[in-house]
């Protein structure tokens, strides 16, 4: 088989081309994707930092670093958990509130674009296919 038929060959491919369009439409805004990203994971009430490095699949030195960038841009802060002292949670400021609204609508203008182009099957299938597979990948044991 060769890797331009693999399923994920074309899951990186896509992903690549989505997360550049991201990158070019959020470098008017002074963001990049993934600070898009995090900052529309960002809740009222604060998300601990474990809650984020699970959901961006990153380690805490990349996650670390990022929330420093992220905190010299004056987009998020942080303070302890006063009902866990060992957790520290994450808030946005109300620059990283303005630029949070800035990521939602650019993600909401890209899936009604999304949504004119795929018919509701197509995305259903989709979906329900990305389901399987992320439910696969997290089942899958290498063959010894």
């Amino acid at each position: 088989m060769q890797s331009k038929q693999t399923i994920d060959y074309f899951l990186k491919i896509t992903w690549q081309s989505i997360a550049n369009s991201y990158n070019q439409i959020g470098a008017e805004f002074e963001i990049t994707q993934a600070v898009g990203y995090m900052l529309i994971n960002i809740y009222k009430e604060g998300t601990s930092v474990s809650q984020i490095a699970s959901l961006l699949g990153v380690k805490s030195t990349s996650l670390s670093r990022m929330l420093n960038n992220m905190e010299q841009q004056g987009l998020v802060y942080r303070e302890v958990d006063p009902n866990d002292r060992r957790s520290v949670k994450i808030f946005l400021t109300e620059r990283g509130k303005q630029k949070r609204q800035i990521a939602k609508k650019v993600v909401q203008n890209f899936n009604e674009y999304l949504n004119i182009h795929i018919s509701e099957n197509e995305r259903l299938q989709l979906t329900e296919s990305l389901k399987k597979i992320n439910q696969l990948t997290l089942a899958y044991k290498p063959k010894e």
